[in-house]
């Protein structure tokens, strides 16, 4: 804790920024991922149990708690395309956030590295105007300024994580509509 300390105190403004951003990028990591978990598992229980009516034919419709209910309650007959509309819209709106983990996971290293530039940048500036420079004056300012490339590398690690996570509940959403879509487009065909 001390050496952390000691960071803080002896870097300089563009590190405070960088590690500035870099929390307010973790902090934004998990704000998108705990948001958006919720709400694609809050979904997927519903589309899963909407769709689990239809297979064992307790209705004839999706559920109205279905993403899919307020579109087709505007139209006569099912179609294609209104489903299809439907279930593009749903992914769209519960996917909201995702290019934010990715734009997240892949500048976060950079951004760290910049900082690590900017403190070794510093340390050989203070370095020189000093008359000799030793292995132990030199590694420890050099190892403070790697602080900002591993923050960066911890940030990336969680958005990029979380990025996949919710990627692969956004693929479950999406087929557990696409699978509703077929019962009905079936139902459809065979009352025709």
């Amino acid at each position: 804790m001390g050496a952390l300390l000691d960071y803080f105190i002896h870097g300089s403004a563009i590190t405070f920024i960088v590690l500035l951003g870099l929390s307010i990028y973790f902090i934004a990591t998990f704000w998108v991922f705990l948001d958006r978990f919720y709400i694609l598992n809050t979904r997927i229980t519903s589309e899963a149990q909407s769709l689990k009516a239809l297979y064992t034919g307790q209705s004839k419709s999706v559920a109205s708690t279905s993403l899919i209910f307020t579109y087709l309650s505007r139209v006569n007959e099912p179609n294609r395309a209104i489903l299809e509309a439907a279930s593009s819209d749903a992914i769209r709106v519960s996917t909201k956030g995702l290019t934010w983990l990715s734009i997240i996971a892949s500048t976060s290293p950079f951004i760290g590295l910049f900082g690590t530039v900017i403190g070794i940048l510093e340390t050989f500036s203070k370095l020189g105007s000093q008359s000799s420079a030793s292995l132990s004056v030199v590694a420890p300012a050099i190892s403070e300024a790697l602080i900002a490339t591993a923050a960066g590398i911890g940030v990336a690690i969680f958005a990029y994580t979380f990025h996949l996570i919710l990627k692969r509940k956004a693929y479950e959403l999406s087929s557990l509509l696409t699978s509703q879509a077929e019962v009905i487009l079936s139902q459809v065909s065979e009352e025709a």
